[in-house]
């Protein structure tokens, strides 16, 4: 299981990852878009990462020395939008992987997802919460698309807090826009919250919202290492020393308040994925996907 994590939490080309991640995948986000008879051929494009090998025009190839792909379906009407909590607590890293941390793990996921997206043309952006503020990289579909997505993710870092509903508002009025299938990373310790109102009144709209919440395996069982003391990641503030005998209570704790994320979800119609980011991702990101409960 370690294998895996470690393996592509050293890897610093993100397409490479991305292409070990999504090998075998083998599906798409939704049936938006049709292949087959009947669908007459657009153009060549470019290969890019994410791309099924069997769409590569192989002919083209020996002619040209480059790989490029055929565009043969219709454009879907669905907008896939990656959302990424990038407030401070996503910066709580494994103590069983080097270099892995529960933003890596949202990041990659969320440009997997955007992988996807791009290879069965559908348009997709990104909204980053950071630092009590909102980056948003507008919907767009391509290749190109996808490399400002995957620059948008590497460049964030995890800092302050989550943004106030007021921050969110031009996001959600993008959002609003055209029928959108929503895809949001997260520890969900800062819950309920502004990002949570917002996923719900998404939901309420119709919205396909999907909600990956992420615990390092540290979280789960209070494994952290014995005499360090801890402060709050956002706020900065308490000092706070995690003792043998304090173990069976937070894990207590930490249960119950995943289990009141989950809850809420249910009753929102919010299809929930949780996951341990040490965890293998292409495991994580198949259930992510596939994760029954949302209805049109």
């Amino acid at each position: 299981m370690l294998q895996t994590s470690a393996l592509v939490a050293h890897a610093a080309n993100l397409d490479l990852v991305i292409r070990h991640v999504l090998a075998g995948l083998g599906h798409g986000i939704h049936a938006g878009r049709e292949r087959g008879a009947g669908v007459e051929f657009s153009e060549y494009r470019a290969y890019a990462p994410g791309d099924e090998w069997r769409r590569v025009d192989w002919k083209l190839l020996a002619r040209a020395d480059r790989y490029y792909v055929r565009e043969a379906e219709r454009d879907s009407h669905v907008a896939v939008w990656l959302w990424l909590d990038a407030s401070a607590s996503m910066g709580e890293p494994s103590y069983a992987v080097q270099d892995l941390d529960k933003l890596w793990f949202a990041r990659t996921a969320l440009a997997c997802v955007a992988a996807i997206a791009q290879r069965q043309g559908d348009a997709f952006g990104l909204v980053v919460c950071s630092g009590g503020k909102v980056d948003v990289t507008p919907p767009s579909r391509g290749p190109r698309q996808l490399q400002r997505v995957f620059a948008a993710l590497a460049r964030t870092a995890a800092t302050g807090e989550l943004p106030d509903a007021a921050g969110l508002r031009p996001a959600m009025q993008l959002m609003q826009m055209a029928p959108a299938a929503v895809f949001a990373a997260s520890d969900c310790l800062d819950w309920p919250s502004p990002l949570a109102e917002a996923l719900q009144r998404l939901r309420a709209q119709r919205h396909d919202v999907r909600l990956l919440a992420l615990r390092t395996q540290a979280e789960v069982d209070g494994s952290f290492p014995s005499g360090v003391a801890y402060r709050d990641r956002e706020s900065g503030e308490g000092l706070h020393r995690l003792l043998a005998t304090d173990r069976e209570a937070y894990r207590a704790n930490v249960a119950g308040h995943h289990a009141g994320v989950a809850a809420h979800c249910r009753r929102h119609d919010i299809a929930l994925a949780q996951a341990i980011i040490e965890q293998p991702l292409e495991a994580t990101l198949r259930h992510w996907l596939r994760v029954p409960g949302v209805r049109g």
